[in-house]
């Protein structure tokens, strides 16, 4: 699938402006996995009945300054879809990443935009655009902070190979209020069980305290499942196409939907 060309100078001219940017003022304290493989994934997007709604894609690359960007779209055909890109540094010895700039732009059902956020993690600020693409308001971030709104399927790579429990970090959220809210992940119990799955499943949602015990039951659910194998590559997730917009799942082409676990 071809991202429509008024997409393609977003996510291109986000990263071609930060790169250009200036010297470092902050610094992510997130870092995530160097991904497996660099190239195109084709993908195709569901409702929650396995009804094919339309498409979707993950773009990965590595760029000529030893940085590595990504794209992503997901899309309802002549429909809602959501754009995200960032931009990320090479860290240690150069098998981890670091964010350097996320940002995230949705369009609703008639297609028309509904603004966009953007994390520079570099300038150490958080800001969110309204529709007609005039900044609506700013933050800064927690320092060393964990916001990590792009390729979460990196992030998670620990807990598929079963080497940490749970994994914190943090989501930006422009609606009700600018804000980044604490997540937390973990590996389904499910997911363990020998011979019986062939996809492993990470579940996350906000950190709430005391309040996680009853939160499930008025939250998205919100899922990512990865091969059974090595090297556990991402295989699906489930998640609102925006704030408040419709929940659908992403699959990758060539993967039965019925191998999905929601219930």
């Amino acid at each position: 699938m071809h991202i429509p060309s008024r997409r393609r100078f977003l996510s291109w001219g986000l990263l071609l402006a930060v790169a250009a940017s200036g010297a470092a003022k902050a610094e992510s304290g997130l870092r995530l996995e160097w991904p497996e493989a660099f190239g195109e994934i084709s993908a195709t997007t569901y409702d929650t009945q396995r009804v094919k709604v339309g498409e979707a894609l993950l773009r990965i690359e590595h760029l000529e300054d030893g940085n590595v960007s990504v794209v992503t779209e997901t899309s309802i055909t002549d429909g809602a879809s959501t754009l995200m890109t960032a931009l990320f540094a090479p860290v240690g010895e150069g098998r981890d990443l670091r964010p350097l700039y996320q940002a995230s732009r949705s369009f609703d059902e008639e297609r028309q935009p509904l603004g966009m956020l953007e994390i520079d993690h570099r300038e150490g600020v958080a800001r969110c655009h309204k529709p007609d693409g005039t900044q609506s308001g700013e933050i800064s971030l927690p320092e060393n902070d964990q916001v990590a709104n792009v390729t979460l399927n990196l992030l998670f790579a620990p807990l598929v190979r079963k080497e940490r429990e749970t994994i914190d970090f943090q989501l930006f959220f422009c609606g009700l209020g600018m804000r980044v809210v604490d997540f937390e992940a973990v590996l389904t119990p499910e997911s363990r069980r020998d011979g019986d799955h062939h996809l492993l499943e990470v579940r996350y949602g906000p950190d709430l305290g005391l309040a996680n015990l009853i939160a499930p039951a008025f939250l998205p659910r919100l899922s990512f499942w990865f091969g059974a194998e090595a090297p556990h590559r991402w295989m699906a997730h489930r998640l609102p196409l925006y704030g408040r917009g419709p929940e659908v799942f992403v699959v990758r082409d060539g993967m039965p939907t019925g191998w999905l676990d929601d219930e």
